[in-house]
């Protein structure tokens, strides 16, 4: 079954594009970080590629981190790591990476995706990045129509905030070299699943085709 979105001109899969990238923080991309996605290491080139094709081409880079509760909660069940005895992605708490000489904030977004003077971070104690958080409303003060989506977790985080972008209105595409996981079929079965009734997936090099060829 061909998704229909295939169908669809390019130029209006990316109609007043922004760049969202989920989640690169220290607690997940680090090597021994207590939620480490190791493969989110290697789409961090990706991801850096396509940050340059945006701001080239004065398109917003966004930003999100996700904060863990400091009390008990449905988080601390399904992801214990939270808790905490370990706190992870807690604000303010710092610790010591295996690939990092000294101790580095949790919940910050990784040193080699470091935002921009300007760009948006959003903030989030969830799974979607537009549940309690202002991030619809940034996007439309931006004149934004349609999103690429980048980051880790990609059947988690990722896959749950271009869902909602999908019901926002937003056309989206999930990059497929830039977003990671811990487990390889969890992965291919979300973006399997998003490009038949959500939205587009490409890596990362088609979608800096399709900028160039729609600006």
């Amino acid at each position: 079954m061909t998704p229909a979105s295939a169908d669809i001109p390019l130029v209006q899969r990316v109609m007043n594009p922004a760049l969202l990238i989920v989640d690169m923080q220290n607690d997940f991309v680090r090597a021994g970080a207590p939620l480490e996605v190791a493969e989110a290491r290697s789409t961090i080139a990706p991801i850096q590629r396509l940050a340059g094709a945006f701001r080239q081409l004065g398109r917003p880079v966004i930003y999100t981190r996700f904060l863990a509760e400091q009390s008990p909660g449905l988080m601390w069940l399904w992801s214990p790591q939270c808790g905490s005895e370990v706190k992870c992605c807690w604000p303010g708490v710092s610790r010591r990476y295996q690939d990092t000489p000294g101790e580095l904030e949790c919940a910050a977004v990784i040193d080699e995706l470091s935002p921009a003077a300007g760009d948006p971070i959003v903030d989030k104690y969830g799974y979607g990045s537009f549940h309690n958080t202002q991030l619809d409303a940034l996007l439309r003060e931006r004149g934004v129509q349609s999103l690429v989506v980048t980051g880790t977790v990609a059947q988690i985080c990722v896959e749950q905030t271009a869902r909602e972008a999908f019901h926002y209105g937003y056309r989206t595409t999930v990059v497929s070299d830039g977003v990671s996981s811990f487990d390889h079929e969890l992965k291919a079965a979300a973006l399997k699943n998003f490009a038949m009734k959500f939205g587009w997936v490409a890596d990362s090099e088609t979608v800096i085709g399709w900028l160039g060829q729609a600006a």
